[in-house]
């Protein structure tokens, strides 16, 4: 797997707001899924599936790329964890044998959201759980004059509400924004109340803070829902801090001088051990 991170998956050497934005969309899930069987769609490298193992009764990881697939057997081991190579319209699972699955920045890659949502509906058990996200075209491109060359179909908030609404009985919407470190989500209809200050001892303002992102949970069934939530970054952050540290350390002179100097004893001690 890249370490580089290309806008189009998330691995565990990238550590950034996207970082804090995808491990809070897991967190939140954590309570919905004790006990549960779960299949993570387009699970990518493959951490949420594992984090998720935790918790749940039994979790089916699928991705459409078999390499990543291959990479997230090798990483992540357990009797409760299972990758499996498959898309969103092919998921390769029986159907009615899910309780719940989970689909985070999927649905912007591909254009066949007819299909994925057939799909999911076929997998999940009568009452099942759909957790899925989504960019606010709004918010997340027209806003920000922003084109993510990764995204296929990207859906403004009424045609994302129009297309869960249409495959499931009832659902709840919540949206999610970055803030200096720190994920948000929020309940949709309290989002125009929160108000985000910033400033120093010469001047306070009030400034925007973009609902970049929507989270719904959808069911036939009556919701369990969620409350607001901060996923405080510091961790991350502080991760990000140290590797590029590190980085700069190595690649100093005085690194690469010392290192030259000690080559020949590192030799001598493995010779002589």
């Amino acid at each position: 797997m890249s370490s580089k991170f290309t806008g189009e998956r998330l691995e565990t050497t990238i550590c950034n707001g996207n970082t804090i934005n995808h491990l809070h969309r897991y967190a939140i899930v954590m309570s919905l899924i004790k006990g549960k069987t779960v299949l993570d769609i387009a699970s990518g490298e493959g951490y949420g599936s594992h984090l998720m193992s935790f918790e749940s009764q039994y979790v089916y990881g699928v991705d459409i790329d078999k390499d990543t697939i291959e990479s997230a057997k090798n990483k992540y081991s357990s009797d409760n964890l299972e990758f499996l190579h498959g898309s969103t319209s092919k998921i390769p699972i029986e159907s009615n044998s899910v309780d719940v699955v989970i689909s985070y920045e999927t649905i912007e890659h591909h254009d066949e959201h007819e299909q994925m949502m057939q799909e999911i509906k076929r997998v999940l058990k009568q009452n099942g759980i759909l957790i899925i996200s989504s960019p606010d075209k709004y918010f997340y491109s027209d806003k920000r004059n922003y084109n993510n060359p990764f995204h296929v179909k990207e859906l403004y908030k009424n045609e994302f509400t129009e297309l869960i609404s249409k495959h499931f009985k009832n659902y709840k919407l919540y949206s999610q924004s970055y803030i200096y470190g720190s994920s948000l989500i929020l309940d949709d209809s309290n989002r125009d109340f929160f108000e985000f200050y910033t400033g120093d001892y010469a001047k306070i303002r009030k400034t925007e803070s973009y609902p970049n992102f929507l989270i719904a949970i959808c069911s036939d069934s009556d919701l369990e829902k969620i409350s607001n939530s901060i996923f405080e970054g510091r961790n991350v952050i502080q991760n990000k801090h140290i590797e590029k540290k590190l980085n700069e350390i190595y690649n100093s002179n005085t690194y690469k001088v010392g290192a030259l100097i000690l080559a020949p004893l590192k030799f001598l001690k493995r010779f002589f051990a």
